[in-house]
Parts: structure tokens; C-alpha cells; sequence
């Protein structure tokens, strides 16, 4: 039998294990201010690995990057109504800017309160708006393209690292347009644009499509999102974007001149994707021994642990290894150098491996005194850890053979990471359920692998709708989104037994 390095397994205990992949790979800690972590340099290297590589696409489809201020005047979300009721519960608010001592301890002054509260970001929907309708005049001035990475605070009651926290990093763009059409071509475009990265850089396979009305953002004339299967099989919300129509424009009077002289409102779009990112991730590609980091988002994608002995070996060793490291970065993948490490630790080898191996690094190279003297290095694929005979697997190439092999086996363990989960996702989206019966049934088991079920439907509106979200709240399910090219013609709603316009995926998310 294999013993894995993580005590808990993702069949028995999924929640437990991803906390404790999250501990083991060093990448973040709690903070000591609740619903917020302390990211670690392996979890904030993948963050700056997406961060980089998103950039580049952002950038390159014809946005410019930019910042507002943390704290925003309550009086910029008391103009949109159904905005601010969105996110009323989970807003910080900063009502004084002094501290003094009263009795020993430190407290707000109360000659230093503020004129007008401030919000700490939990969006930028609203300053931005404010600054877009400075900025906007005339029709030449459009289209805006802006995107921010920033932090924002939403005052989540339940919390998981990565996945849902107090404090989360993000990017978050925003456009304003003169046209509908326009808008939605940006909002769409964006949808895609998340869909690629997803899939080809993440590896992490998800279905784009139109979220439901009661899952709009706030305000929102229409909300898209890509969905991720988790290996639990429930749903991640992986990235949104957002037709935002021209309600936010009209309150916060953002208006251009036509061509022909009139006044007219922006059509304005938002979207963004965060640090869930990482988590979803983990929870994608990971196993029993740990994380599994695609070789694109790697902070390191090859580590080589020395097997350092403290002996006058040694010296020698580290030449090897330095030789080693010189002549791998001279090599590149995915059009980029190789990100190679060089693991000096005072540890015990055994340990270090396993360190790595928890992490996730997609290569890890051995080397001891043997392998020096014969010319070798020991190579340990991430994705291909255990042999058939259970045992660790590992093989012998030489320094010149694995700098030539090492970009190939980078894709290969790219490509595998993104075939495994896109396998899984596909086999787990069932499309045989016609009655509620075989839909709670389906739902029934909590050890059983659900995943998700896709049913034809109206689009019901008002009291129609909320009785299926109600029902489905109950069996602790919820509507996910419409894939796009989805085709219902010719059935009826599984809910309303109406002639259908769409089908929609139904499961359990995060």
C-alpha cells in the first residue's frame, strides 16, 4: 500500500484535506484577524504567476491599468440603491481617524470622528463610476477600458482560505461604452478571455455561461461566470463579468455627447477574478500527498534538493547542482525560461523532498554523491509520483539529457493536469434527470460523487422563480449557470413543465 504524505484523504474527510494541503504547502496561515490569512511566499508565487500572465491578456485586448483608493464616501453607494443592498451586510465601515487612551486602553476619539463614513472597498462600481463621469464628455472619449489589481474587504461570516475570505486580492476591470452592444461584446469577450486562462493556464477545465437572474450582481442587467468542478464534485465560482446597462451611468450621471449633439447614458461593464483562483486549484488538481501546481503558475517548476551530508562532499555537490541550475535556465517552456530552484536547506534529504512534493512542484531532482559520480540526476515527476509496485517513482537521465527533456515534460505535465480534470468534469455532468424525485435521490448520498446535474427550463421570473430556488435551497443545491450554445428546443421545463428557452446546471458549490 502507498502512504501518502497528507493525513487526510480527499475521499473521506475533502474539507479537512484541503486545509491541511493548504498547511503543508507552506501557503498561507491565519492571520490573527478572522476571515483573514497571511499568504506565504509558495501561495502568493502562484498569485504573482497569475497575476503576470493575466496581466499580459488584459492588457493586450485594450485596457489600461490604474488605482482607487481603499476607501470610498458611503454617499457613492447611497446612489444605487440596488447596489449597496447587495453588499450592505458585508461592508467595513471607518468612522474615526484617531485612537487615545482612555483607562489603559486605546480607543476611538470622539473628537475624531468623521464627517461622512468611509467604506473600505468591497467593489469599485461606485468610484469608479464617479471618476468615468469626470473623464467621460463626448462620444470621442469612448470606449474607457480600465483594470485595477487591488485588495478588497467583504465582511464574510463564514470563511475558508482562498475560497472565501474577509480580505481577498483581485483584479477587477471596468469599461464604459456608447452603446448596448458594445457593452456586451466587452462583457462577453472578457467571459472568454477568463474561459482560456482557466483552462489553458489554470489547466482547470469550466463551463461559461449566463448566471440566473436571482445570481445577478447587483445591479446588473446580466452576470456570466465560469464555473470549475471541484474533485468533491461540487461547483467554484472561478471569475464573473457583469452588463452593467446604464443604471450605474444615470447614478452617477456618466453621459457623452453623441454625434449628433445629444446626451446620451454610458453602458458600463465590470468583471473580475481573484485569490479563489488558487483555491480552485488546489481543490482541482490536488491529491493525497498534497498540491499538484501546474507548470505555467509554478513559482518554481524545477527544485533540486541536494542530498547534503555535511561532509567534505559537499562543496562538490553544490558545484554540480549550480552547474546543473545554469544549464537548465538556459532552456525555456511556454516561451519562457525554465523557473529552476536550488533547495540549500540544512535538512534531511527525505525531507526535503517531501516538502517539495507537497507543494506541488512539477519537477523535483534529486542528487546525492552516487548520482555526482556517475554523471545522473534523479528525476521525480510530480504527476507520475508512484510507480506500479506502489513505490516512489523516480528515474536516472543525465544533466544534458534532462535540459533537453525538461521543456517537453513541463507541457506534458501541463497538458495531463488539464486532461485529468477536464475527464472528470465531463463524466459528472448528468443530463438523464426528468423528475424532482431522481434529483433529490441523485443528491442523496453526501459520500456518493454527485457532481452536476443539467435540466432544460423556462427562465422563470417573480414568485414562479423563488419557489425553485427555495426548493432547491432545501436539497442544498443551487443554480449555477447557462452554458453557452446551450439548446433546449423542443423540451419542457424540468421545473414548470413550460415549453423550455435554455438549459441550466444544478449542484452543490462553495
Amino acid at each position: 500500500m502507498i502512504k501518502h504524505a497528507l493525513k487526510n484523504r480527499r475521499a473521506t474527510d475533502f474539507s479537512a484535506w484541503y486545509q491541511e494541503v493548504i498547511t503543508e504547502a507552506d501557503m498561507a496561515e491565519e492571520s490573527g484577524v478572522r476571515g483573514c490569512m497571511i499568504i506565504r511566499p509558495w501561495g502568493y508565487g502562484m498569485w504573482e504567476r497569475i497575476q503576470r500572465l493575466l496581466d499580459d491578456q488584459i492588457k493586450a485586448t485594450g485596457h489600461e491599468n490604474c488605482y482607487f483608493p481603499i476607501f470610498i464616501p458611503l454617499s457613492y453607494f447611497a446612489k444605487e440603491a440596488e447596489h449597496v443592498d447587495g453588499f450592505a451586510k458585508e461592508m467595513a465601515v471607518v468612522t474615526h481617524h484617531r485612537l487615545i487612551e482612555q483607562d489603559g486602553t486605546l480607543v476611538p476619539d470622539p473628537d475624531a470622528k468623521l464627517e461622512e463614513p468611509l467604506i473600505i472597498r468591497p467593489t469599485s462600481e461606485t468610484v469608479i463610476g464617479t471618476a468615468f463621469a469626470r473623464w467621460i464628455q463626448s462620444w470621442r472619449d469612448l470606449p474607457v477600458k480600465i483594470n485595477q489589481w487591488a485588495n478588497v474587504v467583504r465582511w464574510e461570516m463564514r470563511t475558508r482560505m482562498f475560497l472565501r475570505t474577509s480580505e481577498f486580492l483581485w483584479q477587477e476591470g471596468h469599461t464604459a461604452h456608447a452603446t448596448r452592444d458594445e457593452a456586451m461584446e466587452e462583457t462577453l469577450a472578457i467571459l472568454e478571455l477568463y474561459r482560456s486562462f482557466s483552462e489553458n493556464v489554470l489547466a482547470m477545465p469550466v463551463i461559461a455561461g449566463e448566471k440566473p437572474e436571482h445570481e445577478r450582481f447587483p445591479g446588473a442587467v446580466a452576470t456570466y461566470s465560469i464555473e470549475a468542478m471541484m474533485q468533491d464534485g461540487k461547483a467554484l465560482q472561478a471569475g464573473t463579468t457583469h452588463y452593467l446597462g446604464t443604471a450605474f451611468a444615470e447614478a452617477q450621471n456618466i453621459r457623452y455627447q453623441s454625434p449628433e449633439g445629444e446626451l446620451e447614458l454610458a453602458h458600463t461593464t465590470s468583471w473580475g477574478v481573484s485569490t479563489r483562483l488558487i483555491g480552485g486549484v488546489i481543490m482541482t488538481h490536488g491529491d493525497d500527498d498534497g498540491l499538484r501546481v501546474p507548470p505555467l503558475i509554478a513559482p518554481h517548476q524545477i527544485v533540486i534538493v541536494p542530498m547534503l551530508r555535511d561532509n567534505d562532499e559537499d562543496a562538490a555537490l553544490l558545484d554540480y547542482c549550480n552547474a546543473l541550475v545554469a544549464s537548465l535556465k538556459q532552456g525555456s517552456a511556454f516561451g519562457e525560461p525554465l523557473r529552476v530552484h536550488l533547495d540549500k536547506r540544512a535538512l534531511k534529504p527525505a525531507n526535503k523532498r517531501w516538502s517539495w512534493v507537497k507543494k506541488g512542484a512539477p519537477i523535483i531532482l534529486e542528487i546525492g554523491g552516487r548520482d555526482m559520480a556517475a554523471g545522473l540526476v534523479t528525476v521525480i515527476e510530480r504527476t507520475a509520483l508512484y510507480g506500479d509496485d506502489g513505490r516512489l517513482a523516480s528515474k536516472a537521465m543525465t544533466p544534458a539529457d534532462l535540459a533537453a527533456a525538461a521543456p517537453g515534460l513541463l507541457e506534458a505535465i501541463q497538458q495531463q493536469l488539464h486532461a485529468e480534470a477536464k475527464t472528470r468534469l465531463d463524466a459528472n455532468i448528468t443530463r438523464d434527470i426528468t423528475d424532482r424525485a431522481a434529483l433529490a435521490a441523485h443528491f442523496a448520498d453526501a459520500a456518493a460523487y454527485p457532481g452536476w446535474v443539467e435540466v432544460s427550463w423556462s427562465k422563470p421570473t417573480g414568485a414562479g422563480l423563488e419557489a425553485i430556488i427555495e426548493e432547491l435551497k432545501a436539497l442544498k443545491l443551487t443554480m449555477r449557470n447557462v452554458p453557452q450554445g446551450s439548446d433546449a428546443a423542443g423540451s419542457t421545463c424540468f421545473f414548470t413543465g413550460e415549453a423550455a428557452v435554455e438549459r441550466i446546471l444544478i449542484g452543490r458549490a462553495y
